[in-house]
Parts: C-alpha cells; sequence; structure tokens
C-alpha cells in the first residue's frame, strides 16, 4: 500500500457483488417480524400510565421522526463537508496539508461521544443543533476516508488516457475518478449513516429528541419495556437505513465493476 493511502487510514472495503432477489427481501423480511413481535408484546402487556404515555403511536411516532432529522440534517452535512474535502486533499498541490488535516478531522472519533456531545451542549446550550454537530464531528472520517481511499485507487494510467483525449481536470475527476471511487465512498457512507442512528440517541441527554427519549425514559421511570420497546426501534432503523443504502450503492455503482 503506498503511503498516500495510509495517511488516510484504513479504509472501509466496499460491498463485492450484486445480491440475488432473496438477499435483498431478507433483511425487509426480518425487519418486518421483529416489529410485529415487538408489536405483539407491547399489545400483550397491561400497561402502566407511564407506558402508555410512551408508547401510544403519537409518541413513539414523533420520536421516530426527531430521530429521522437528526440522521439526515447530520448526514447531509457529513456530505458537504467530507466529499469536496476528500477530493481536495487527494489533489497534488493538498500534499503537505493531508496528514494535519486527517488528524483533525480524527479527533470527532477520538472523544467519547457522550463527552463530545455535553462538551457542545454547555457551549451551543442544550437542543437539536449541537446534538447535529457532535453527529457530524463524530461520523464524518468514515467518508473523507473513504472518499481519499477511493479516489487514489482509480489506476492512473486511466487518467493519463483521459487527459490525452483533450479532458480538463474537471472532466476527469467527475466523469472518471468520482464515478470509479463510488463504490468505496458509499461504503464509508454506510458506516456513517450506522454510526449517526446509533449516536443519535444520546441527543435525548440534551433535550434533542429522538428514540434514545425512549431508552432514557424507562432508565428513569424503572419500565424495561420502555427501554426494550426503544432499543428495538434503534436497531431496526439502524438496518433499514443501512439495507437502503445498500440499494443506493448498487445503483450507483458503474456497470461492470
Amino acid at each position: 500500500m503506498s503511503t498516500s493511502t495510509q495517511d488516510a487510514g484504513p479504509v472501509l472495503a466496499a460491498r463485492a457483488g450484486r445480491r440475488s432477489l432473496a438477499g435483498w427481501l431478507f433483511m425487509p423480511v426480518l425487519l418486518l417480524v421483529t416489529l410485529a413481535v415487538l408489536y405483539a408484546t407491547v399489545q400483550s402487556r397491561e400497561l402502566s400510565s407511564g407506558e402508555q404515555e410512551r408508547l401510544n403511536v403519537g409518541s413513539v411516532m414523533g420520536n421516530l421522526r426527531e430521530h429521522l432529522e437528526l440522521t439526515a440534517v447530520s448526514t447531509l452535512l457529513v456530505l458537504a463537508i467530507a466529499i469536496p474535502m476528500g477530493i481536495l486533499l487527494t489533489r497534488p498541490f493538498a500534499r503537505a496539508i493531508t496528514p494535519p488535516a486527517i488528524t483533525v478531522f480524527n479527533i470527532g472519533q477520538a472523544i467519547p461521544s457522550i463527552g463530545l456531545i455535553v462538551l457542545l451542549a454547555i457551549v451551543y446550550n442544550i437542543g437539536f443543533r449541537p446534538a447535529v454537530i457532535a453527529l457530524v464531528a463524530y461520523t464524518i472520517l468514515p467518508v473523507l476516508r473513504n472518499t481519499m481511499v477511493g479516489l487514489r485507487q482509480v489506476d492512473a494510467s486511466v487518467i493519463e488516457s483521459a487527459r490525452g483525449m483533450g479532458m480538463t481536470k474537471t472532466s476527469v475527476l467527475t466523469r472518471i475518478e468520482l464515478p470509479l471511487a463510488v463504490p468505496i465512498i458509499m461504503a464509508g457512507l454506510r458506516t456513517a449513516l450506522t454510526i449517526n442512528v446509533g449516536t443519535a440517541t444520546l441527543g435525548a441527554f440534551i433535550g434533542a429528541g429522538g428514540l434514545g427519549e425512549l431508552i432514557v425514559a424507562g432508565f428513569v421511570q424503572n419500565r424495561q419495556l420502555i427501554t426494550v420497546v426503544g432499543a428495538v426501534l434503534v436497531a431496526v432503523l439502524a438496518l433499514l437505513i443501512d439495507y437502503l443504502a445498500g440499494i443506493a450503492e448498487d445503483e450507483l455503482r458503474p456497470r461492470g465493476l
């Protein structure tokens, strides 16, 4: 492995091959069965007033909406920052600043997520904003790293051939380098999304809402059922988003790869 690739850290490998129909159906069926079992379990119990307040459809859907908002906004910001920065750091003129830049972006993952969220809550007050900033800082590295490695793994002879045909640097980047790097970039994005969904539960500690509120409420009220419902919903959501990202990865992968 070349030195330039090592600078970006270990890459998250892209998934190889396209799944069969059975492979695509397995995950949604599993998730539907899990939700059905969870629903049946809740319905079979005689709920206390606290459980009824937390586990009614309106309350759970509100928490789910907040969780999706946290995940969506932070992921869009990660993409807006990590991909352009990854492109910049792979250009020859930026070679000298690549190691310190990677070190800076690595700080977000080096700090424990709950500590980072609390620190940002102290600076920006509690609520949605500090939670989003913490999620961006915590999940930006996988996308940045995979963008860099994906671009660097494009065969230099292919780039030289394109330049020899008269293509500009911008055309080579947008029509050759980025499309060929898509599988590796998507692998990083899938990892970032999964981390985002799980870490967003901590937003409940600073008033950002989300499914983490169910987990926290279950502990505070000593109601195990509420905690289990929150935990299962977070797990199902993470697996569903990873599944949908897998579909996008297959669709965006250049044919023949």
